[in-house]
């Protein structure tokens, strides 16, 4: 594989079949800003490695010329030195700018790499990279970046010098003697005679194992570290490690495989390109040569010192070839995450005409033949708040991702403002709705630029405003710098600071549909309180859908949607679901019975220390 070959690899030459793929993005597009930087460090090289050539040939020439019968040409002895210091020193110089060039080219490039990978995961839907685990993205996005580094800043020079040093040097070693050309080779022959064996389908699926053991490890460290706090608290550590072990088990598995089919090819070939054999190869055919008097024991010497020059090269060629097989694996990687196809935008974008939203025969599969939404139909008013409730897999969250547009739905439609939500463009829909989810994710940022996110030009009373209203005010301002403390670097805040600090930012939004996916599920009753509050000062025709399992905000919606395996079994005002004494009673009276347990339970620490 060269450059050339990594920049037309990714060019699919099938559509893909998978659904929600996309035609994979090629490298060539990747690449084409950088190839006159690849032809540079090429250029460069090539210039090197001939003249690195030079010392080498004026040694051997050097010593034909002393050891030569008859009188010394002074003249041409000096010649022959100045010869070899010039190409010394352009050997220095032009190597030194090929590397340099290839390690900016290299940053430039990893750089554009990482760029198009925020830009198309920026572009990919969220319910897309949701269903990919953090370890793996992490590894695409850092280590399958940084593994291209070898092949661009390093390949490139070996490349050239393995193809260009043993062209010069078998040039000029035929002009010697062609027969101990021939001999010499030897080694190399037997060295490229083992390298196929290094790049059979066996050995690229070891390898392929080998990636994907390194990216268990790294998933599992990921989710053991995320999931720490569970484990300290319920004892669970020896079983938590029991992923982690058997990750790294399974890698020391495959590294097993791997290197013990391997180190019999290794170790063929480092002894075929080894000096000692080498060395050994061409003083026996040299010495049989000068032996049988058809080579002059002065023409050994270019042999001896321009041999080991022709298996060097070929030594730093099976380097390569490792990392361009790793550099081609990662590239593969880095496709499939760029592949991954974004919600299609429409070609003449329709805005909405108002804010209800309403859902017509929505049915939603994330693999084929296992729906997760079965036919559901659904209108949320404006200025009104409908609360959708059911038990866990009831599809509730895949319900209220439909809304921002994480998923389409399989079968029938979303609607806002009687526009289908494919129908809209991507700014006129987020300018329209705001969401917030349990899962929280604050930027790296000052408090105030958290909040602002949506409207980074809000005034500070403005973002002030929207913290009293999440009742986080108080909070932020015990920061060591206030609104303008840096999340993560200054202050860590808890899950229920952090939930307020997204639903602050969703006030602050002011869009005219609102959606609550568990918003409050870590806040505490005074927080929640202040939060209905809110809503409710800020509501007036806005469209507000909540998913929520506290009797506080089912009481407080319009409407109620019971949802049951993926469809609505029951649906009305609170009151009269509850008159119906049918699967939202029962939910209700559960919810109160374990609220009522939670009270008692609380009631008898605070009063004796202990619950009785």
């Amino acid at each position: 594989m060269t450059t050339t070959d990594l920049a037309q690899e990714e060019e699919p030459s099938t559509p893909p079949t998978q659904p929600g793929s996309a035609p994979e993005p090629g490298s060539a597009r990747l690449l084409r800003p950088f190839l006159g930087g690849f032809a540079t460090v090429v250029i460069l090289q090539m210039i090197g490695a001939v003249a690195g050539l030079a010392p080498l040939l004026a040694v051997a020439e050097l010593g034909r010329a002393l050891l030569a019968p008859g009188p010394t040409d002074d003249g041409r002895v000096w010649a022959i030195v100045a010869f070899g210091a010039v190409g010394l020193f352009v050997r220095l110089v032009f190597t030194a700018a090929s590397a340099g060039t290839a390690h900016v080219l290299d940053g430039r490039v990893q750089l554009s790499l990482r760029r198009s990978l925020a830009a198309g995961l920026g572009r990919a839907p969220l319910g897309r990279l949701s269903q990919r685990r953090t370890g793996e993205l992490a590894k695409v996005v850092g280590e399958d970046v940084s593994a291209v580094h070898p092949f661009i800043a390093h390949t490139p020079g070996e490349l050239v010098s393995a193809f260009v040093v043993p062209a010069v040097s078998l040039v000029y070693l035929f002009t010697v003697d062609w027969r101990l050309t021939l001999i010499t080779l030897i080694p190399v022959a037997l060295a490229v005679a083992l390298v196929p064996l290094m790049a059979t389908p066996e050995r690229r699926r070891e390898q392929e194992e080998f990636d994907a053991a390194m990216g268990r490890i790294a998933n599992s460290v990921v989710e053991f570290v995320q999931g720490l706090s569970v484990v300290k608290v319920f004892g669970g550590s020896g079983r938590a490690h029991n992923a982690f072990r058997t990750a790294v088990d399974g890698f020391v598995d495959s590294f097993y495989r791997m290197v013990r089919r391997l180190a019999k090819v290794a170790a063929g070939t480092q002894l075929a390109l080894s000096s000692p054999f080498v060395l050994l190869v061409v003083l026996v055919g040299g010495a049989a040569l000068i032996m049988s008097g058809g080579l002059a024991p002065a023409d050994l010497l270019p042999f001896l010192l321009l041999g080991l020059g022709l298996t060097a090269p070929v030594a730093a060629l099976g380097h390569g070839f490792d990392d361009m097989q790793a550099a081609r694996r990662a590239v593969g990687r880095i496709r499939e995450v760029l592949g991954v196809r974004p919600l299609p935008e429409p070609a003449h974008p329709v805005a909405p005409r108002g804010h209800r939203v309403e859902l017509r025969g929505v049915r939603f599969a994330y693999v084929a033949d296992h729906e997760v939404l079965r036919g559901i139909d659904l209108v949320l008013e404006p200025g009104t708040v409908t609360a959708v409730v059911g038990p866990s897999g009831s599809g509730k969250s895949t319900l209220v991702q439909l809304l921002p547009r994480f998923f389409d739905p399989t079968h029938g439609s979303v609607t806002l403002g009687g526009v289908d939500l494919r129908e809209i463009g991507t700014g006129d829909l987020y300018s329209a709705l705001s969401f917030v989810f349990q899962d929280v994710r604050l930027l790296r940022a000052s408090v105030a630029d958290n909040i602002a996110l949506a409207v980074p030009l809000a005034g500070r009373d403005s973002v002030v405003r929207a913290a009293r209203l999440a009742n986080i005010h108080d909070r932020v301002r015990e920061l060591p710098h206030g609104y303008d403390t840096v999340i993560g670097d200054e202050a860590r805040l808890s899950g229920g600071e952090a939930q307020r600090i997204a639903i602050a930012r969703a006030l602050l939004a002011d869009t005219p549909v609102l959606v609550l996916d568990e918003a409050t599920a870590f806040a505490d009753p005074q927080t929640e309180r202040a939060v209905r509050r809110a809503l409710s000062t800020l509501g007036g025709e806005r469209t507000i859908l909540v998913i929520a399992h506290r009797l506080e905000t089912v009481a407080d919606a319009d409407t109620v949607v019971m949802l049951e395996d993926g469809a609505i079994i029951e649906r009305g005002t609170p009151a009269g679901l509850l008159a119906q004494d049918g699967r939202f009673a029962e939910f209700w009276r559960s919810h109160r019975s374990a609220e009522a347990n939670g009270a008692e339970a609380r009631g008898g620490v605070r009063q004796g220390g202990e619950t009785r």
